[in-house]
């Protein structure tokens, strides 16, 4: 138990270490080129890397792509959420209930999905219509997720 105590701890200690040591080099090519450092450590600094930050996240994301095709679906609940967001963006929806989804307890999800459905606005908890519908749709994510 002791052994395997003190291997664990090496391991720890090693790790830390290194990043140290790769933190101290960081810092000393900033002091040594300024600015320009940045080139050493980012491959592609001209390109659009900035404005893309975070689109692998979004592109190639299984949980997204199946909530989206689902709400493009002619699934009578798919109809009933796109009637309910009106003129606001599908996209945008989708991409807050995949995070939903994934970032909230069980449940916390039905007045999340409430919220989400309500755009924003003030919900009233006796709106029996909006509450079906949330509850409609959460039946249906936890069977195609």
């Amino acid at each position: 138990m002791i052994n395997k105590r003190e291997i664990h701890s090496n391991n720890q200690v090693d790790t830390f270490a290194e990043a140290l040591a790769t933190a101290r080099q960081m810092q000393q090519n900033w002091l040594t080129y300024g600015v320009d450092f940045v080139n050493i450590y980012v491959e592609d600094i001209e390109g659009d890397w900035l404005e893309t930050w975070g689109h692998d996240e979004i592109l190639g994301n299984f949980q997204l792509d199946t909530i989206k095709e689902f709400l493009v679906s002619n699934d009578n609940i798919a109809v009933k959420v796109r009637e309910s967001l009106k003129e606001r963006s599908l996209f945008d929806f989708a991409v807050n209930l995949e995070e939903s989804w994934r970032t909230s307890e069980v449940d916390e999800r039905l007045s999340v999905v409430k919220n989400l459905l309500a755009g924003g606005d003030i919900i009233d908890t006796d709106d029996i219509r909006l509450v079906d519908l949330a509850n409609s749709l959460l039946v249906k994510l936890e069977d195609i997720l």
